[in-house]
């Protein structure tokens, strides 16, 4: 079984002005002269924690990890409601990337992340893809409106009661319609206990969708601190009812770009959240990737993923 490699603290971190009056906050780990690779958290909204720094080789790599507009370390901050949330979408978080790529002097790096971190790193490597030199992936997602009417309306077929209680959540008259439009209205109200209370009912769905997996804990989105909790909640709510302003299928439809860039996808057949219908499709345009299926694995993992993601990340290190 591979164990995660011990804790590590940044050598090097900033604030990066990337304009619009946002700062996004970067660290780099590891080894100064190794192989660039660059974690991309999911969420969207969730922010990096020093776990991930974990799964790469210290001695191998040169690790940078950055929060995402609105979240982590990065100001402002999504749960102050005078953050304009018009300077957080898809396109703006892609030239953060490559403005960071730049700022630090990096020529090609390795994508790693999951979940909507997987969204945003390939997004980033079919628009430059010769600025990849792999890709790991746990938890394929490229945020389809199929994909997300399934998470907040599809899956409710599974969870009838928990899906009933998310949709009183929001104004009677919003409950036939886009219930995630719905949420990202509610997020963005002047008043703070609206918020909590969305962000709470969202987080409380969220958590009864993954509560199937034999891993995890009870509550790995209720039991963020508040204001990480409101900011998570508004983030993905803004995201994902403009269809995180992606159009329908592209990621898929343009995954030819990656042509040429080994990549190694994770997907847990338990995942409910992101059925393994994605990943599959993706596998078979990016010829260069490997799918590996993970039967004990829902969206938050097993140590089997654990040890697949930690396994490819040592075959990578050698491969440029």
């Amino acid at each position: 079984m591979a164990e995660l490699y011990p804790p590590i603290e940044p050598y090097e971190q900033g604030m990066l002005d990337v304009g619009d009056g946002n700062l996004v906050h970067w660290e780099v780990c590891g080894n100064p002269r190794g192989r660039p690779a660059l974690v991309v958290h999911g969420g969207p909204g969730s922010g990096c924690n020093p776990r991930m720094r974990r799964y790469f080789d210290p001695e191998a790599y040169r690790v940078v990890l950055f929060d995402q507009r609105g979240c982590g370390r990065s100001t402002p901050h999504a749960a102050d409601p005078a953050a304009d949330m018009r300077y957080n979408t898809t396109g703006h978080l892609l030239a953060d990337m490559e403005q960071l790529r730049e700022h630090l002097g990096i020529e090609r790096w390795l994508l790693y992340g999951g979940s909507w971190g997987s969204t945003l790193l390939l997004a980033y490597a079919e628009r430059h893809p010769e600025r990849v030199s792999g890709i790991v992936v746990n938890g394929v997602t490229t945020t389809r409106r199929r994909e997300i009417d399934w998470l907040y309306r599809g899956v409710g077929r599974f969870f009838p009661e928990q899906w009933h209680r998310f949709r009183l959540g929001v104004p009677e008259a919003d409950r036939a319609g886009d219930l995630v439009a719905a949420y990202a209205g509610l997020m963005e109200s002047e008043d703070r206990a609206v918020r909590e209370k969305a962000a709470v009912d969202w987080c409380r769905w969220e958590d009864a969708v993954v509560s199937l997996e034999p891993n995890g804990g009870p509550d790995p989105y209720g039991g963020r601190p508040s204001d990480a909790r409101i900011a998570l909640v508004r983030i993905a709510a803004h995201y994902f009812a403009h269809g995180a302003w992606l159009e329908e299928g592209v990621l898929l439809r343009e995954a030819g770009r990656l042509k040429g860039i080994p990549g190694a996808l994770f997907h847990g057949r338990l995942d409910l959240s992101t059925p393994l219908e994605t990943p599959w499709e993706l596998s078979r345009v990016w010829t260069d990737a490997e799918l590996v299926v993970v039967d004990d694995s829902g969206h938050k993992g097993s140590a089997t993923m654990r040890d697949g993601v930690i396994g490819a990340l040592e075959r990578f290190r050698y491969t440029e």
